[in-house]
């Protein structure tokens, strides 16, 4: 299963800008009443505007320097086979089989071998009728010999099927729970990994799932 995970970053920015200091009026001299002579005008000088301050911009946290890298595990499924008791088994468990019904299939041909044998020593005395009649119960034990043959292919087949799928099972539960229990973002088997970037943390997690498998015990 794959999982997509969705990232936000918000960046807030925040300038002050303070208001500016309005000038003074000028102050005009007063004329006065007497004849004296005037003084000098007295003039104020405006007030010089105070230059705003102004506060930089805050700068966006770097956020994605801090993100770890995604974990990728990966498994080999040879391994899980060949190396996990359940595999080990399983592989006792099709060549058990497979040599029951070949010791079958080997004793089915003797007979025909030698059902065969002893027409042909008979043929020489045999009437026409009776060496047509042989040849049929040969054609007959032969056609059933082939069809027992093809029904032991069949029920090798059917057994490796499901016991292989029921491992194949165990194996994804084993890799779910090795997975959310360790923060891997995906597990998937190795002959699918074409290419990993550096940025992906990927890990062979092939013997912690062997030693889940193992400590579960065989299947009931």
């Amino acid at each position: 299963m794959h999982s997509k995970f969705m990232k936000q970053l918000l960046i807030a920015m925040i300038i002050v800008l303070p208001a500016l200091s309005n000038a003074a009026d000028n102050v005009p001299a007063t004329e006065p009443k007497t004849a004296v002579p005037a003084p000098a005008a007295v003039v104020v000088p405006q007030a010089q505007a105070v230059a705003p301050a102004i506060v930089p911009p805050a700068k966006p946290a770097d956020a994605a320097a801090t993100l770890p890298s995604p974990k990728l595990g990966y498994v080999d499924i040879a391994r899980i086979a060949g190396d996990s008791d359940r595999g080990k088994a399983l592989k006792a468990l099709l060549n058990s089989k497979k040599d029951a019904l070949q010791a079958k299939i080997d004793g089915k041909k003797k007979q025909i071998e030698k059902f065969k044998t002893s027409i042909e020593a008979k043929l020489p005395v045999m009437t026409p009728q009776q060496r047509e009649a042989k040849s049929k119960e040969f054609q007959k034990k032969l056609e059933d010999f082939q069809k027992f043959a093809r029904g032991s292919e069949e029920e090798l087949y059917k057994l490796q099927e499901k016991e292989t799928k029921a491992l194949y099972e165990d194996m994804e539960k084993a890799a779910a729970e090795h997975g959310k229990a360790n923060d891997f973002a995906v597990i998937v088997v190795k002959k699918e990994l074409l290419y990993v970037g550096n940025t992906v943390d990927a890990q062979d997690v092939t013997d912690a799932l062997i030693k889940s498998l193992n400590a579960a015990g065989p299947k009931k």
